[in-house]
């Protein structure tokens, strides 16, 4: 059951409404400090502001800038086109070096079929022919020139005969090599003079 208020009550009610509406309609009061918070604060967001706005640059800044940039842009450019070429380079080095580890090593087969020749055997010197010029297509250049001055970087002396002049080589005791100019091995030698 539910219970009906009294009159009294009824009277509080409408008390407490009419006070609650007379709230809400008054003005309220303003603290000002409040407001010249707000004011000042407003103040300084506006100073930020116009402190971010720069000017706009010159022609001559941006000419200046332009320039600059298309700088960097070429010296990158040319480093890069640097470093491609010493690239591929370095590659070619690379690749000669081992085609020539390739070729000394196959350079005791050419001095057996020397050897062989020298005995007799003449059934080789096709063998020892055709091998040779397929490494000399290559790059295989021979180191065995009798009556040729005498070059340290060239030849090893191993024998040395009295004589007057210039050390030239008097006898090639066993052929040297070069692969694309660079000695692979020296041609041992006997030295006159």
């Amino acid at each position: 059951m539910s219970e009906v208020p009294a009159a009294d009550d009824r009277e509080d009610l409408a008390v407490d409404e009419e006070q609650a509406r007379e709230d809400t309609d008054a003005p309220k009061e303003v603290d000002d400090s409040t407001d010249e918070g707000l004011v000042d604060g407003a103040v300084d967001l506006v100073d930020a502001a116009a402190d971010l706005e720069d000017p706009l640059p010159s022609i001559e800044e941006l000419l200046a800038q332009r320039d600059g940039y298309l700088n960097d842009l070429q010296r990158v450019t040319a480093e890069f086109s640097n470093y491609r070429r010493k690239a591929a380079e370095r590659q070619q080095e690379t690749v000669a070096m081992a085609a020539a580890e390739i070729v000394e090593k196959v350079l005791p087969v050419l001095d057996a079929c020397e050897a062989a020749v020298a005995q007799g055997a003449e059934d080789v010197i096709p063998i020892r022919d055709a091998l040779f010029s397929a490494l000399e297509k290559e790059g295989l250049g021979r180191l065995d020139d009798s009556g040729a001055p005498f070059d340290p970087n060239c030849h090893e002396a191993v024998v040395h005969e009295p004589g007057e002049g210039v050390a030239v080589i008097a006898e090639v005791l066993r052929a040297g090599y070069q692969w694309n100019s660079r000695v692979l091995r020296p041609a041992m030698v006997k030295v006159r003079g």
